[in-house]
């Protein structure tokens, strides 16, 4: 017969376009990729195009007749039914040629020609020849029984279509009522027990046969019975009953396990084992991190995807090629061993998570500066073993010449300061929280909308959490208050003018006195407009002029980095008025070394005048913009204030 592999390559095809779309110039014609420098096959559907890659190798898209039709010369496409024929004449047919020879041999052949209703996973050809050479003499010296059994093995007593076949059903086959582990993938990928239907749904009057690309054996064995036995996880098993965790491999479930063999165990320093071993919550943590919640088998797999793991965070599963690979490592030693509760996949490494490492062991690149001083300096030897800390880790971009030049006893002290005497996780920060650092220090916590920050440095996005402590990533180094507003702006020397008024209203105290505030802080070049009359005027108007002062603080302290950028931040003032706050630094970094922060919170940054609106004029939702411009070789120390604000609503 002319059937379904009959096939069309199109060299012009577009991955856009469907087999619907062709089907209406060549009619009953299913669109395929294979594989290029292979015979892996993959039938595509409108909903699991591949992009053009399968596994990072080419695919080539091929046509061929859909299941059940055939093509007839000088016509175009597959207009013509195929003939049906029972289960046996449909191996033929779907050239299956070996699996019919041994129905045939084993004396299946009258089973399968006769009435009933039977699903046949039948093995293609190449499926055959992968089949171990001893396995497969073993089970032609032996047709009637082990060739029998095995064939038995790969059938179901119903007619079972692959819509039919949902994600995790178990079947009973016709060998004992042995089951068969069906999983149906959102790619459209349909396994038994991890086998890949290469070609479904061929009917046949008597049921219907689903091509499978291996040779599947009967599973009697769980998780646990596989790395009990096993002389390549004797240490995989160790850590399983250390930590408990070993009877739960035995229980019934869709598991999948990444198993480190003995020699990934080997490549862990002694001491990471010894401790490891010694802490049942680390191993729990450690053996939940290479286990899945479902059941991956490899011909699932079709590009990296993420899978959250019974530990909480992801691994990536994805392919190269032949090879299955765990976070973009080809790892994989041995794919696809079934068992009634998942699938164990055997690796050469062994998965940390981070809930498994000390907190030095997080670090990661991006912070290797502030590890090799941390280092350097002697502060990680100090760390006790069983103490819990929690690092605050500038990036590698924060330790600039200029900070390296810092003489050493100076620097330590201010790494110091970036080390927690306990584990803080990101969940556990508030704002108003006071954090102890090793050197006796206290730090505070600001939470903002967007941003969460610990004195003028702010976090970004990366925080970890380990067996003995917490990783947070910084933005800049961090510069704990020691002094007042007062004390910094007297030592400042461009800040005499509002220090004045400040006196004469009465208020200096502000500036002195605890509390946690935002001051925007006019220099003397800012009363460079005004008249000593209208000074004069101003000092005269008691209420006037504290009024425009407590314009110029909010309540609260509101970091560079705490504020939005590109949208407008309202602020109240202790007048009372909104301050509208709009922030367009470029470098949020270098901005935030230009802020000079009190022990009662920011006193320091640009302010600019609405067009066209004096000093006397007045707006109580006045625009202030803070800003660094890149233009620039270096902020300017300190940042200050163009124009002082009068909220009143009327002229003075």
């Amino acid at each position: 017969y002319l059937i379904h592999t009959n096939l069309f390559q199109l060299g012009s095809f577009k991955p856009s376009v469907s087999s619907v779309s062709l089907a209406t110039v060549r009619p009953n014609v299913c669109a395929l990729q294979q594989v290029m420098g292979t015979k892996k096959k993959y039938f595509s559907t409108c909903r699991n195009w591949y992009q053009g890659a399968i596994c990072g190798k080419k695919a080539t898209v091929l046509y061929e007749c859909c299941p059940g039709y055939m093509k007839l010369e000088g016509m175009k496409g597959c207009p013509a039914v195929a003939p049906i024929d029972n289960v046996y004449g449909t191996l033929g047919l779907v050239k299956a040629i070996s699996t019919q020879e041994y129905s045939h041999i084993s004396k299946l052949r009258e089973e399968i020609e006769g009435s009933g209703s039977y699903t046949f996973f039948a093995p293609s050809n190449d499926a055959w020849n992968l089949l171990d050479g001893e396995v497969r003499s073993a089970l032609e010296s032996n047709v009637n029984i082990e060739l029998y059994n095995a064939l038995h093995y790969h059938m179901a007593n119903k007619r079972l279509q692959t819509k039919d076949l949902k994600n995790g059903l178990v079947v009973d086959s016709m060998y004992n009522e042995l089951e068969l582990y069906i999983n149906h993938y959102s790619n459209g990928i349909v396994t038994v027990n991890c086998a890949r239907i290469i070609h479904g749904n061929q009917v046949a009057t008597n049921g219907v046969v689903h091509i499978i690309d291996r040779v599947i054996t009967a599973v009697g064995n769980t998780i646990q019975d596989v790395i009990e036995v096993d002389d390549d996880l004797t240490t995989l098993n160790d850590v399983a009953l250390a930590s408990g965790l070993l009877d739960k491999l035995g229980q019934p479930g869709q598991y999948t396990l990444f198993a480190p063999t003995n020699d990934a165990f080997a490549k862990l320093d002694s001491d990471v084992m010894q401790r490891l071993m010694g802490d049942k919550g680390v191993l729990q943590a450690l053996l939940n991190f290479h286990m899945l919640n479902s059941v991956q088998c490899s011909e699932g797999i079709m590009s990296g995807q993420t899978f959250e793991t019974l530990e909480g965070h992801n691994i990536e599963i994805g392919c190269d090629g032949e090879s299955l690979t765990v976070n973009g490592i080809k790892m994989v030693l041995k794919k696809d061993i079934v068992t009634t509760n998942g699938v164990i996949h055997l690796i050469d490494e062994v998965l940390m998570p981070d809930s498994a490492k000390q907190v030095m062991e997080l670090l990661t690149p991006s912070q290797s500066t502030f590890s090799d001083m941390v280092s350097e300096l002697g502060l990680s030897a100090a760390m006790e073993a069983k103490a819990e800390y929690t690092l605050l880790a500038p990036l590698n971009s924060v330790f600039t010449d200029e900070v390296m030049a810092i003489d050493q006893s100076f620097l330590k002290v201010i790494l110091e300061n970036h080390i927690l005497k306990e584990k803080i996780t990101l969940g556990q920060l508030y704002n108003g929280q006071r954090l102890e650092t090793i050197a006796g220090k206290f730090l505070r916590v600001f939470i903002y909308r967007t941003a969460v920050c610990i004195e003028n440095s702010c976090l970004v996005r990366g925080s970890k959490e380990g067996s003995n402590g917490a990783l947070h990533l910084m933005k800049t180094l961090m510069k704990p208050a020691e002094t007042t507003m007062f004390q910094i702006l007297t030592d400042n020397g461009r800040f005499k003018i509002f220090l004045s008024l400040m006196e004469t209203a009465g208020l200096t105290d502000l500036l002195k006195q605890e509390g946690e505030y935002t001051l925007f802080a006019p220099s003397d070049e800012a009363f460079a407009g005004i008249s000593n009359s209208d000074l004069a005027l101003l000092r005269g108007n008691m209420n006037a002029l504290r009024t425009i002062l407590l314009y110029h603080f909010s309540n609260g302290v509101f970091i560079g980095g705490g504020l939005e950028t590109g949208v407008t931040n309202l602020l109240k003032s202790l007048q009372g008025n909104n301050l509208r706050v709009l922030h367009v630094s470029p470098n949020l970094s270098t901005f935030n070394k230009a802020v000079n922060i009190g022990n009662h919170g920011i006193f320091q940054c640009t302010l600019y005048e609405k067009p066209e609106q004096s000093y006397y004029q007045t707006d109580p939702e006045e625009i202030v913009q803070c800003f660094y411009s890149e233009s620039r070789a270096s902020p300017p120390d300190p940042l200050s204030i163009t124009n002082i604000r009068n909220p009143l609503s009327s002229t003075m």
